[in-house]
């Protein structure tokens, strides 16, 4: 892994977004209980690495993150900087109390705002297709990823209950005593 091929906008914009956004997950009133904050981080960390490693530089080598084919430390500062998007997305869900009638418009809203990130992205720098790919087929790769994080948010919320209201969760307190 290298630093960078050069340090110009693109580096800088990784930097900025990575303040803003963990600034906003610091900020955001506390609504969800940590694990799921921590699971929202995980996996939107998780999902931008194994798509950008899949269909990105990886196995099919469409596009190329930052300045180079290259491993370079913006990009592991990428996919961190993916991490608070996963949590959005949970955060939204829950104050919007999204339904079964809502979730499709959802899914959508949150995919447009992908390809709107996305543009901006390679327009500062961050992304570069190749080989004919079009950032347009990215649109299928935000409806799985935002329909399958709707889909297990629903099945930790009514099989798990881990997922509890606002109003019960700053209740909830562990009481445990250890043994001195």
């Amino acid at each position: 892994m290298i630093l960078w091929v050069r340090f110009d906008s693109n580096e800088w914009f990784v930097l900025v977004m990575l303040l803003v956004f963990f600034a906003a997950v610091y900020f955001l009133p506390k609504r969800l209980p940590r694990s799921l904050m921590i699971l929202g981080l995980i996996w939107g960390f998780a999902s931008a690495t194994l798509f950008d490693f899949t269909i990105g530089g990886g196995l099919m080598d469409f596009y190329k993150v930052n300045d180079s084919n290259r491993y370079e430390l913006t990009d592991l500062l990428t996919y961190v900087m993916f991490a608070p998007f996963g949590y959005f997305f949970i955060y939204f869900y829950d104050l919007l109390k999204i339904n079964k009638r809502t979730f499709l418009l959802y899914v959508l809203a949150w995919s447009a705002a992908g390809m709107a990130f996305q543009w901006l992205a390679a327009w500062m720098g961050m992304t570069h297709y190749q080989h004919g790919y079009r950032p347009a087929y990215n649109f299928g790769v935000f409806l799985t990823v935002q329909t399958a994080t709707g889909l297990y948010y629903e099945y930790l919320r009514k099989r798990k209950s881990i997922v509890r209201h606002r109003e019960k969760s700053s209740r909830l307190h562990l009481n445990r005593s250890f043994p001195r």
